[in-house]
């Protein structure tokens, strides 16, 4: 069914009211008096085909508006109508891609109306062809998991068992390109074609490789991104899975991609496939984060906090965050031990963050004496 949402934003409530009577037939119209509304009324009532702004508007003018539309809403046609067009306000909004259309006021009912067909078919176009290009690559990626679950079982399994975890820890993470990384974790494993099935039972089931037998299993990523790297929109993924075996920081080798500059994908890939590996190789699933956990190098230490909370399943609708503690505000819940620089826990996980916790913390902060920054969850 074609989405037919329009929402008319301006600060003058008569204009609304006016958009509202000669659109109505035609439309299902919303209002919004004044950008900051606008944005509410998207995030509750959205998604909208078309949003059409008045450009001089208080606190937030109509580009301000529009450019945070598009962050929040891409796939949303913009156009900004206003009487106060001049050719700087058309580059600026045009150069920013902020407009699919900049009218001038007074605007007849026959343009508007025409505009907004325009933009409702602009609309139709972007959401029609992004889901044809997923539904199809989706397809495919299928096929390709298919083909991997039948030629290398033992690989495929790995995929399954890390696939559970992925959800949680993009909801905890905040994610929001999920499709790349429900892509990315289902074709991890893809490059272990190459990897003789009596290798892969010795490295999943904790066996030390020889030298010969190690190399050949670490090269599978390389191999992924080879196989991956030339099919459209695949090409972040094949990056990704490329790096999966890469150290969150690896002094030894600075030329690497370490630290935020690693792709969170490959973070996330490499916290999964370790904890894997110990866990099929007999360790419990708590030993098996003790042991990521005491490993500072190798792991996004928010990533082996995501999985803790995920591992728990006590922390639904929450988001993992990173904080200061002079940013802390009573309410949260404490995502991970607090420690001194000596590793000693001053406040275990799961705690409230109360006033009297924060003064606590404060305390030590000033004295410099808390790892910063904290996971918490929000």
């Amino acid at each position: 069914m074609m989405n037919k949402k329009v929402l008319l934003v301006d600060d003058d409530e008569m204009v609304l009211s006016g958009y509202k009577r000669i659109l109505r037939d035609r439309f299902t119209i919303f209002t919004a008096n004044g950008g900051k509304a606008g944005l509410e009324i998207i995030e509750q009532k959205g998604p909208f085909a078309a949003v059409v702004s008045d450009f001089k508007m208080p606190e937030m003018n109509g580009n301000q508006f529009l450019s945070k539309v598009k962050e929040i809403a891409p796939d949303t046609v913009r156009m900004m109508l206003t009487g106060y067009a001049d050719i700087n306000t058309a580059i600026e909004a045009v150069n920013q891609g902020n407009i699919f259309r900049l009218l001038s006021k007074p605007c007849t009912t026959e343009k508007l109306t025409a505009s907004l067909n325009d933009a409702l078919k602009q609309y139709g176009l972007i959401t029609s062809e992004r889901e044809l290009l997923e539904k199809t690559l989706k397809g495919t990626i299928k096929i390709l998991s298919d083909i991997q679950s039948s030629v290398n079982p033992i690989a495929f399994s790995r995929t399954s068992r890390i696939q559970k975890f992925i959800p949680k820890i993009a909801k905890l993470l905040n994610i929001e390109d999920y499709w790349e990384l429900e892509m990315s974790v289902m074709l991890s494993q893809i490059g272990c074609v190459i990897v003789p099935p009596e290798i892969l039972e010795k490295k999943y089931a904790g066996e030390k490789l020889s030298e010969e037998m190690e190399n050949l299993y670490r090269s599978h990523p390389k191999v992924g991104k080879q196989l991956l790297e030339n099919i459209p929109r695949l090409e972040k993924v094949a990056t990704a899975i490329y790096h999966q075996f890469d150290n969150y920081s690896d002094p030894d080798n600075p030329d690497k991609l370490q630290g935020e500059s690693l792709p969170l994908t490959s973070r996330i890939l490499k916290v999964l496939n370790d904890f894997d590996t110990y866990v099929t190789a007999g360790y419990t699933f708590e030993d098996a984060f003790k042991k990521l956990k005491n490993n500072r190098i190798a792991y996004d230490p928010r990533v082996v906090v995501a999985l803790d909370v995920a591992i728990a399943g006590i922390y639904e609708g929450l988001t993992l965050l990173s904080v200061y503690v002079k940013d802390l505000t009573p309410g949260v819940v404490v995502a991970a031990d607090i420690v001194d620089e000596n590793g000693f826990v001053l406040i275990t996980k799961g705690a409230e963050i109360t006033e009297m916790l924060k003064m606590k913390l404060m305390n030590y902060s000033n004295l410099g004496k808390v790892r910063e920054p904290i996971q918490i969850l929000k």
